[in-house]
């Protein structure tokens, strides 16, 4: 792989550290740990829409399943002003520490960087220009333009028609093993981010490279 890519990174946990979400989520009267099933709650009601062949909103689906497991918790108070407090947080989170080192040296190797987010492209900006690396990406894409979510095979191949690339010429980068399966399936090269040390599922496609830090995929791509 030490050719140029095109190195698309999912957004949402590869890019930015959703850790703090669960202080806020303690702010609320909830369990830290709830912030977890809510966006494991999101996710999978995106992907259920996906799969009937719908395309909504990740704002639209994070806000009501965040008002359905807030309920569910049995949160006493207004429940409107915890959504909207969970809501903004998730619009104004900071990057892993490793992220600007490695995209700084990804782009300094000829890649050419983008982003595809089941999410907002704004809030993909909004993180980049905040963690002083927005300058280093060509194309900030969402699903919200593409016919479909990732990891559905519409969502890569919307985004290889964006940068005006063949899927080969390109490696998707995320932390969520089922990005990375969607990827491949569509013809993409892969690299997981397994900061956490975690398994990866037997029964999803095998990262073509797994690293601990986006600091190791620099020369992972040049060996």
């Amino acid at each position: 792989m030490a050719e140029p890519l095109v190195i698309v990174f999912d957004v949402n946990e590869t890019l930015s550290d959703m850790a703090p979400l669960g202080e806020v989520f303690a702010q609320t009267g909830a369990p830290r740990g709830l912030a977890k099933l809510w966006f494991a709650t999101l996710l999978r009601d995106g992907f259920a829409l996906t799969a009937s062949g719908d395309n909504q909103a990740f704002a639209t689906i994070g806000g009501d399943a965040l008002r359905t497991v807030l309920e569910a918790e049995g949160i006493s108070g207004n429940l409107d002003t915890a959504v909207e407090r969970v809501m903004a947080a998730l619009q104004n989170l900071s990057l892993h520490p490793d992220v600007p080192a490695g995209v700084r040296a990804l782009a300094a190797a000829g890649h050419r960087l983008a982003t595809l987010t089941n999410g907002a492209a704004a809030n993909t900006d909004r993180l980049l220009v905040t963690g002083g690396i927005r300058d280093k990406f060509e194309l900030l894409l969402s699903v919200e333009d593409a016919p479909a979510w990732k990891p559905a095979k519409a969502a890569y191949l919307y985004a290889g028609a964006s940068a005006g690339v063949d899927p080969s010429g390109m490696l998707l980068v995320a932390v969520h093993p089922w990005d990375i399966h969607g990827a491949a399936r569509a013809g993409l090269r892969t690299a997981w981010i397994n900061r956490t040390g975690a398994r990866y599922p037997s029964y999803f496609r095998a990262p073509d490279i797994t690293v601990a830090a986006l600091t190791e995929l620099p020369p992972a791509l040049a060996a």
